[in-house]
């Protein structure tokens, strides 16, 4: 069974080798390790994926003596296996505004294209809340009057809800590097409103126009620490418009028409296990290392 662990805390020395002599006396196969140690920061992170003998070990085991590693070596240890419960995977909608992306996941889950459900949705505006309401989901506002959002609060709703997979969709809030190494691994998934590389910003649509464009696009891709969109990069779909189309038409077929579909096509790719992310690259899940 393939098993993800990250460890987040105080930069320190000996802060892996429990982690990583734990595992490998426990017969566990180690595909990855990856770690960050910035000096300035004084933050360490960690990311282990590995086949864990489960048949031998249950994962609640290796989960228990991680958080007592943790109590040791003061850091946050979070152990995660897709496939440890029989039930689909769980997913965690994060939004601000726009709804259109939101409703398309909740509706291609009830007609069962999308193999999975929504655990919560949090937001750090309330414009979404209506439609958590009719989906009788969980809403959460984690924004100030402005929308500033209590990151704190939004990593306890995360270990509260326990989703398997935690998805921006048209979340306009950057989330800090410390969570993206919490639930790294290919865990946060994110819905730009443009194509990457090329149009990055919270101005996709405008940039390309300004370049003259006939043909605009969003991409879905994983969320890694350092913010690159070069590899990550599960799904992109594209529109193509008449010369002269107006900006506002443009942005109205991108939010109600192309961005929903690229966000579904992606988290389904992910869902079925077409594709996973090893060292910050989306692979086919046939590339697996054995």
């Amino acid at each position: 069974m393939q098993v993800i662990i990250t460890a987040v805390g105080p930069d320190n020395r000996g802060l892996a080798d429990p982690i990583v002599h734990h595992v490998t006396q426990s017969g566990a196969n180690i595909h990855e390790i990856q770690m960050y140690d910035h000096d300035s920061e004084q933050l360490f992170a960690m990311l282990v994926r590995m086949e864990w003998p489960h048949a031998q070990r249950p994962v609640q085991e290796l989960r228990e003596r991680m958080q007592t590693i943790g109590v040791e070596k003061g850091l946050t240890i979070r152990v995660w296996a897709r496939d440890e419960f029989q039930r689909p995977p769980r997913l965690a909608l994060c939004t601000t505004h726009r709804p259109e992306t939101s409703m398309a996941v909740l509706k291609e889950i009830r007609e069962g294209r999308l193999k999975a459900e929504v655990s919560v949705m949090i937001g750090n505006r309330e414009s979404c809340r209506g439609i958590a309401e009719q989906y009788g989901i969980d809403f959460h506002n984690i924004g100030d009057a402005n929308g500033n959002p209590d990151n704190v609060r939004l990593v306890q709703l995360f270990d509260e809800y326990q989703p398997d997979y935690i998805v921006l969709a048209r979340y306009m809030r950057i989330l800090p590097p410390r969570i993206c190494w919490e639930f790294a691994g290919g865990r946060i998934i994110n819905l730009h409103h443009g194509l990457l590389p090329s149009f990055p910003g919270f101005r996709p649509y405008h940039d390309a126009y300004s370049h003259r464009m006939l043909t605009y696009g969003a991409t879905c891709h994983f969320i890694i620490p350092e913010l690159d969109a070069g590899n990550q990069i599960i799904n992109q779909s594209t529109f193509t418009v008449p010369p002269g189309t107006s900006l506002e038409e443009i942005i109205r077929i991108g939010e109600t028409e192309n961005e929903p579909r690229c966000l579904s096509e992606g988290l389904r790719r992910v869902i079925d296990r077409e594709v996973e992310l090893h060292f910050h690259r989306v692979v086919r899940c046939a590339e697996r290392t054995t």
